[in-house]
């Protein structure tokens, strides 16, 4: 097969797609041979929907109607990825479809919540937007190597409520218990809802495939039962339309854990309800007409890719798991204060650099870096915790050097000393690709930013502003 052929949709998998369509089903074929549909999230924490339409660099779509803070993008658009806009966190990309898991969901400011599976960071970002940024957002990946894409998002982000863990679901669910009013299991999956994005779930997918996966979500939701306080919500999504991998599960868990019920979750136009009826097992009929309450996505009924979202209560009465109620507010283990001299050097760097001020109980210090705290910070023991908030900076002998987190955290009109660059210009170029810039102007500590929302860090000497951007971030088109 030539580099520029596409690989053939599995016919085992059409087989059983028509079977369970029918009339539906010459309109599901021909959707999965045109271009896929791309989405683009609004960052809520750092603008509203009406300021990004002002200066969007590229026209918008149509709005989600299950997303308000999106829109779905116009096909054939240039890159979106590396515009100025995106690395300053402003929006983030993401299938509409997926956008409907973190939407129904609905967590609250305040709450404490858990994303299983998080990377690459779509959930965890549109999460911390719906909760305005407070309470607690633990934002887990068990993959080493999915780890760091998982916290470059977040820190782009610049939300002050997340931690991001590196931790197996078994470990969390022994740590915590029943904790968490909200858990989103995104779960990996057989990719059958992403056909026509991903030619290699295409090639990857077998029969074999899905029974496999099933096999993995069931143990993964189980232990994420585990973690939901009484009264909380379990939300399960999959961008699959196999019903080995949907519905079974589902109702596996509730066969397990009778303290569990479906939510019937908020119809929008083009969802298709559960259907109980595509299962080859039978189960009690009661239990089974329930899972009607889930919601499948299909790109022949809207514009999105493929995608089925379940939810689920935790009752408070008859719950089957055991309570442990974990007492807070926790402090986090390698946590503490700053000592006199750590907060004489930050107060400087704040006087010198900030118009803006943060409370001092969010303020810890693990090592030798300053982190911003969620409201509430958990006891983690030895888990391997990649962030517990927001780096702001290390201190170093006599002196504090802010990171590039800080950057992204801080708001437009927070700095006291910019260097405004221009979104199209060559000059933002050259600090994109980690060149120093010729600057006049006051020595020291510097904020770049492009139409006046922050995007990293300088510092000038002598005329001269050396560059601060991460080489991992850095952008050579």
């Amino acid at each position: 097969m030539s580099s520029n052929e596409r690989p053939s949709i599995p016919p085992l998998f059409l087989d059983r797609m028509s079977r369970f369509l029918g009339e539906e089903f010459p309109a599901f074929l021909s959707a999965l041979e045109e271009e896929p549909v791309g989405g683009l999230r609004v960052n809520t924490l750092k603008l509203s929907m009406e300021e990004f339409q002002k200066i969007s660099p590229f026209p918008l779509g149509s709005s989600v109607p299950w997303a308000p803070s999106a829109f779905v993008l116009p096909p054939s658009l240039p890159s979106t990825g590396n515009h100025p806009y995106h690395l300053a966190g402003l929006y983030y990309l993401q299938d509409p479809s997926a956008m409907s898991a973190a939407t129904l969901l609905d967590p609250k400011p305040g709450d404490r919540v858990l994303d299983l599976a998080a990377a690459p960071g779509g959930k965890t970002t549109h999460l911390a937007a719906l909760m305005q940024g407070r309470g607690l957002l633990v934002a887990n990946e068990i993959k080493d190597k999915r780890v760091g894409h998982l916290a470059m998002n977040v820190e782009r982000w610049g939300a002050g409520n997340v931690v991001v863990t590196n931790e197996t679901p078994e470990r969390l669910a022994d740590h915590f218990g029943p904790y968490f009013d909200r858990v989103l299991v995104d779960a990996p999956c057989s990719g059958e809802g992403m056909f026509r994005k991903d030619m290699g779930a295409r090639l990857d997918w077998s029969p074999e495939m899905v029974t496999g996966c099933a096999v993995r979500q069931q143990n993964i939701l189980r232990l994420a039962a585990k973690l939901v306080r009484p009264g909380g919500w379990l939300l399960y999504s999959t961008c699959t339309f196999a019903p080995e991998e949907d519905e079974e599960v589902i109702i596996g868990l509730l066969e397990e854990f009778p303290g569990y019920t479906v939510a019937p979750l908020p119809y929008h136009p083009g969802f298709m309800r559960g259907q109980p009826d595509w299962m080859e097992r039978k189960h009690d009929h009661r239990r089974a007409e329930t899972l009607t309450g889930a919601v499948r996505l299909f790109p022949h009924r809207l514009r999105g890719e493929g995608h089925f979202v379940c939810a689920l209560r935790r009752m408070v009465e008859k719950a089957s798991l055991q309570e442990r109620q974990p007492q807070g507010p926790w402090r986090a283990s390698g946590m503490v204060e700053m000592d006199r001299g750590q907060v004489k050097l930050w107060e400087a760097f704040l006087q010198d650099m900030l118009a803006v001020d943060f409370p001092e109980s969010r303020l810890r210090v693990r090592g030798d870096r300053l982190y911003f705290t969620p409201e509430e910070i958990p006891e983690f023991g030895n888990f391997r915790v990649v962030h517990p908030g927001v780096w702001f900076g290390n201190f170093k002998k006599e002196r504090f050097e802010p990171a590039h987190p800080l950057a992204l955290f801080l708001r437009k009109g927070q700095a006291k000393r910019t260097l405004p660059l221009a979104a199209d210009g060559n000059e933002l170029a050259r600090y994109l690709r980690g060149e120093t810039l010729l600057s006049d102007g006051p020595a020291g500590w510097t904020l770049i930013t492009v139409a006046g929302w922050p995007l990293g860090w300088g510092k000038r000497v002598q005329g001269v502003m050396k560059n601060h951007y991460p080489r991992g971030w850095q952008v050579y088109s």
